[in-house]
């Protein structure tokens, strides 16, 4: 299973990268995405929508399952990715590439609630 190093992690399955901008981008992780199977189906937030940390922001539908996708922290939508809605697979193929949408921080210093790799990897190996 593939856990980036450089990566912020939620207990709900997400990553999160810290752009140099100050913008968040998010996406499901690796682990989230095999669970889940083969996905048919992407909703992402509207762009401009502000979510609280935790808060329902996207859902990912497989042939076996819809799931919800967090919000990681909180912030304001700023970008979606169209790819991943029109091609779905792309998450199952590269998880870590295919993000769903990117956020502008409330506040800078929520990232550091966060899992690292190693925290995150330790709740997937726990499962």
């Amino acid at each position: 299973m593939n856990i980036p190093a450089d990566l912020k992690y939620t207990r709900s399955h997400e990553w999160v990268r810290a752009e140099a901008d100050g913008i968040v981008t998010v996406g499901i992780s690796d682990h989230a995405q095999e669970l889940l199977g083969d996905l048919v189906f992407i909703e992402l937030p509207e762009i401009g929508r502000a979510l609280a940390a935790e808060q329902e922001a996207a859902v990912v539908e497989s042939v076996k399952a819809a799931a919800d996708v967090y919000a990681p922290i909180a912030g304001t939508v700023v970008e979606v990715n169209q790819g991943a809605v029109d091609a779905p697979e792309l998450v199952n193929q590269d998880a870590y590439a295919a993000w769903l949408f990117r956020m502008k921080p409330t506040t800078a210093g929520d990232l550091d609630g966060l899992l690292d790799a190693a925290a995150y990897r330790q709740i997937v190996d726990a499962a």
